[in-house]
């Protein structure tokens, strides 16, 4: 009887120390006060702007004008976080051109429905990862060319905006002393 005891409540305390240490992980971790860096972030918006008007042209030109939504968040990314592996060429190029693609196949066998939407994020997700071209964005263009319906010409739009705008975020960023982009191509 005491051993029963005993083990129950050595299975109680784990239980409560494994549930502790799993809500605990959710409180995070103390962040250092960052200096806010006033002038890189003008920088940063002003590239911002040159690129999105460049490609706004070409996405309503071609008829595509939502592409802006997902190459928008690109932007934010590819000059605000110039630094970042998520904001670096084969990133921002391929997880576009994969995520659009899986979208715009997925959706051409078996249309659009809540289920297909977010089956379609998973995959695009696994994909990525497994390709190492993980693009938060990217996973937009996948969403919105199904909820638009928009069709295979969307894809050209995404590819022309992906590399119009790492090509200005080469121009541009690189003319700044304290920045390079990319960092890396591959």
């Amino acid at each position: 009887m005491e051993f029963e005891k005993s083990v129950e409540k050595s299975w109680s305390n784990q239980q409560n120390i494994g549930l502790t240490a799993y809500l605990k992980k959710m409180k995070g971790e103390a962040r250092e006060k960052d200096r806010i860096d006033y002038i890189d972030s003008f920088v940063s918006a002003i590239g911002g702007l040159i690129a999105i008007i460049i490609i706004s042209f070409i996405a309503v030109y071609l008829g595509y004008p939502m592409a802006l939504a997902p190459l928008g968040a690109s932007c934010v990314i590819v000059f605000g976080a110039h630094k970042s592996l998520l904001s670096q060429p084969r990133n921002v190029i391929g997880g576009h051109i994969i995520s659009t693609t899986i979208a715009l196949i997925i959706w051409s066998i078996f249309g659009k429905s809540l289920f297909i939407i977010g089956l379609v994020l998973a995959i695009v997700l696994i994909i990525m990862t497994f390709t190492k071209t993980v693009h938060p964005p990217a996973a937009a263009s996948a969403l919105v060319s199904i909820n638009s319906q928009a069709g295979w010409g969307f894809l050209t739009s995404i590819v022309i905006g992906a590399l119009l705008l790492v090509f200005i975020s080469m121009i541009y960023n690189n003319l700044f002393q304290t920045r390079q982009y990319p960092k890396h191509w591959l």
